[in-house]
């Protein structure tokens, strides 16, 4: 491909470069450093006059930092002469604060998107963002890629009697995902509907459907502290159930989450690599990871070229 540059954050650089290799691509030169008073420094170290420039920088670690880095560098490449920039954020900032639920509570999900809309912005390539409306937040191109597919392949590659199991949504946020999982695999679904006192802090938890003797498998967009699954497991455990699995986009395992999954009765929890997993997987046995590079190759490969991206919201690039 030509007139293409993809540079790296410094969020996820693992990736990035996964990304490159799936496209027989070097990553851009960049060099990004702070001065002392921690202002976020940017240095683009090649031309990207007339480019396609892709800019790759996921919503974790060191969240605020990572963003501010993100917008300085699409700033950069367009007031270079950049005639087109990108970001690529698999696991989307601020996507949990996506309405306004209650009195004098910021829309920080929007104010995200004019952020990067006024730094530069003419496209964004993201994955399974927390709440669909998002995308309307935006008035540039937004592509909204699914992990649904890679799911799919790995619940029919690593579980036996997946015939037999039922898909759990652990929250009534979830059901459309859980459904549409459900249709594909033709097996059933069921509920979970929790209150919640506080953020982070569950009240009770009632489930609806039938788990008894079969395998749930919980599915969701992403887990912070994991409180909300591992309730969601012992639930279903209680009910039941033979074995939970637990099936998860952006896996954030913030604060008590190892803990709680090491002492939760999952047979697995798998995520995606659209955060950093090294650490994680060192920490728990229990996660497992599946590579997400493939499909932001080919999402950033079928852009370039002008071709469709809704292939890649059924099948699993090759």
């Amino acid at each position: 491909m030509s007139n293409i540059k993809i540079f790296s954050g410094s969020s996820h650089q693992d990736l990035s470069q996964k990304v490159a290799e799936h496209l027989g691509l070097e990553l851009g030169k960049v060099v990004t450093k702070k001065f002392s008073n921690k202002e976020t420094c940017v240095e683009i170290g090649e031309s990207v006059r007339g480019e396609d420039v892709y800019i790759i920088q996921s919503g974790c670690g060191e969240i605020n930092d990572n963003l501010m880095e993100l917008l300085i560098m699409i700033s950069a490449c367009k007031i270079a002469s950049a005639s087109r920039v990108t970001a690529v954020i698999p696991c989307f900032p601020y996507a949990r604060q996506d309405k306004k639920d209650k009195s004098r509570a910021p829309i920080s999900a929007k104010l995200v998107a004019n952020m990067l809309s006024v730094s530069g912005a003419d496209h964004i390539i993201t994955m399974d963002l927390h709440a669909s409306q998002i995308q309307g937040f935006f008035d540039i191109p937004v592509d909204n890629l699914y992990a649904e597919p890679a799911v799919l392949q790995w619940i029919k590659e690593h579980v036996p009697d997946w015939k037999a199991s039922i898909i759990v949504s652990p929250d009534a946020g979830g059901t459309e995902r859980v459904t549409s999982i459900t249709d594909c695999l033709n097996v059933e679904f069921a509920l979970i509907h929790k209150v919640r006192k506080k953020a982070n802090e569950i009240d009770r938890m009632v489930l609806v459907g039938d788990v008894k003797d079969r395998v749930a498998i919980l599915i969701d967009d992403m887990a912070d502290t994991c409180g909300t699954i591992c309730h969601a497991a012992d639930k279903l455990i209680s009910a039941g159930a033979n074995k939970v699995y637990a099936i998860l986009t952006h896996g954030i395992f913030s604060g008590p989450a190892i803990s709680r999954i090491n002492n939760a009765c999952f047979e697995a929890i798998v995520v995606t690599n659209s955060i950093p997993q090294e650490k994680n997987v060192k920490q728990s046995t229990k996660i497992q990871v599946i590579d997400i590079s493939m499909f932001l190759a080919e999402a950033i490969r079928r852009t370039h070229n002008g071709e469709s991206v809704s292939y890649l919201f059924n099948h699993v690039p090759l």
